[in-house]
C-alpha cells in the first residue's frame, strides 16, 4: 500500500513519518522516516499542522492504546506519597531549626544535616524531582534556609552530571547544607538590613566561608577535601572571590560546584535587598563569566536547571504566557514560543528584550 495523508488528530506514537514536515522554517520541523514521540506530536500540535504523511496501517493500534489506559489507570492509582516539593519543604523548617541552635553557638550536627539532605538526593533519581521549583519557592524571610538545601540539591545533581562518584555528590549534597552555617556568627542587623550593606558589613559577611569551615572542620562525617570546598566556595578562577583571593588550579574541583550552585540559586531567589533575577537570564549571562567560573561546571548547571522540552509551559519577562515549540542548539535558553492567548509564534533568538521568566509545567 502506498504512503497516506492523515489527519493529525488521528495519528498515534510510534507511526513513521514519510515526508518532510515544514511550517514557515528552512528546515523540516520533523524529518522524513521520523518515528513519531509524544515530543514530535507536541511539535506538530504546536505549529498547527493538519495532516502528515506516513506509513499505512501504522496509524491505530487498539491493543496498545488499550494497554497504555490500563497503565494510566494504575499509575493514577498508586499509593499516593509526599511530594518532592513538601519533602523539600519540611526540610527547609528542619533546617531552620538547626540554624538557631548555630546562632546560639552550638556547631552543627552533621550527621543531623545528612539525614535532612539524603532522602531528597535520592528522590532527584525520578524524573518527578525537577529542580526548576527552587526559583520560585524561597522567600525573603526564610532565603537562608532555602538557599542551604537547593545548595545541596543542585551541587548533587551538577557532579551527578559530571560523572562523580555516588560518595561524592552524597558528600557535595550534605556539603551544600553546610556552606552557609557560619552566616549564624554574622549580626542580625546585617543579615536583616533591606538595603544596601557598608563596606565594614560587607566586610563581616565575607568572613562567613571562614566561620564555616571553623563550625564543620572537627566532623569526621564530612570528608577533608568537602570541608576546604566550604571554605573556598566564595573563590574565583580570577582571583576575585574571597576569603583568600585562590585562582584557579588551587580551587578545588567541589568548591567550584558549590560555588556556582550557591550563585545560581542566589540570584534567582527573592532576597531582603533585592528582586530574584530569571533563571534563563542567569544561565545565559554565565556564558560571560567563563573568566571566574569552570566551564564544565556551568555546562553541568545547563544541564541541571535549564533544560527544556518541546511543549514545556513558559512565562516571559513580559508575562506572556506560552509554549515551547522548537529549540535552537546554540541557543537553548531562547527557543521558538508559541503564545497562549493568540497562537502568535516568537523567536527569543530574535526578540533579545524578552526571556523566560518562569517555567510553569513540562
Amino acid at each position: 500500500m502506498s504512503d497516506v495523508f492523515v489527519k493529525l488528530s488521528e495519528v498515534k506514537k510510534g507511526v513513521i513519518v514519510t515526508e518532510d514536515v515544514y511550517k514557515n522554517t528552512i528546515y523540516p520541523i520533523v524529518r522524513k522516516n521520523t518515528v513519531l514521540t509524544d515530543e514530535h506530536l507536541n511539535v506538530l500540535q504546536l505549529f498547527a499542522i493538519q495532516k502528515i504523511k506516513v506509513k499505512p496501517n501504522t496509524t491505530s493500534n487498539p491493543e496498545q492504546d488499550t494497554l497504555e489506559k490500563v497503565e494510566n489507570d494504575m499509575a493514577v492509582k498508586q499509593v499516593k506519597k509526599p511530594t518532592f516539593q513538601n519533602q523539600y519543604e519540611e526540610a527547609v523548617q528542619q533546617v531552620k531549626k538547626e540554624f538557631v541552635k548555630w546562632q546560639s553557638g552550638i556547631k552543627p550536627d552533621v550527621a543531623k544535616m545528612r539525614s535532612i539532605i539524603v532522602p531528597l538526593l535520592e528522590q532527584l533519581k525520578r524524573p518527578e524531582s525537577e529542580l526548576t521549583f527552587l526559583t520560585t519557592v524561597a522567600t525573603k524571610e526564610e532565603y537562608i534556609y532555602h538557599h542551604s538545601i537547593a545548595v545541596g540539591l543542585l551541587a548533587h545533581a551538577i557532579g551527578e552530571k559530571m560523572n562523580l562518584s555516588a560518595g561524592e555528590t552524597i558528600q557535595l549534597g550534605i556539603a551544600g547544607t553546610l556552606i552557609d552555617c557560619g552566616m549564624a556568627k554574622i549580626p542580625l542587623t546585617i543579615l536583616n538590613k533591606k538595603g544596601r550593606l557598608t563596606t565594614k558589613e560587607y566586610n563581616e559577611v565575607k568572613k562567613h566561608p571562614v566561620y564555616s569551615y571553623q563550625m564543620i572542620n572537627d566532623s569526621p562525617l564530612l570528608r577533608t577535601e568537602m570541608k576546604l570546598a566550604v571554605l573556598q566556595h566564595h573563590e574565583r578562577l580570577d582571583g576575585s572571590g574571597y576569603p583568600r583571593h585562590e585562582k584557579r588550579d588551587y580551587i578545588t574541583l567541589y568548591a567550584k560546584i558549590l560555588g556556582t550552585a550557591d550563585v545560581y540559586h542566589a540570584r534567582t531567589s527573592e532576597r531582603i535587598y533585592r528582586s530574584k533575577e530569571s533563571p534563563y537570564k542567569i544561565l545565559e549571562s554565565f556564558k560571560d563569566t567563563y573568566e571566574a567560573f569552570d566551564v564544565e561546571v556551568i555546562n553541568a548547571l545547563y544541564e541541571v536547571a535549564g533544560r527544556l522540552s518541546i511543549g514545556t509551559t513558559v512565562r516571559l519577562s513580559n508575562q506572556d504566557i506560552g509554549a515551547v515549540a522548537y529549540l535552537h542548539q546554540a541557543e537553548p535558553f531562547r527557543p521558538v514560543i508559541k503564545l497562549k492567548e493568540n497562537g502568535n509564534i516568537i523567536d527569543l533568538t530574535k526578540m533579545r528584550s524578552i526571556s523566560i521568566e518562569e517555567v510553569l509545567s513540562f
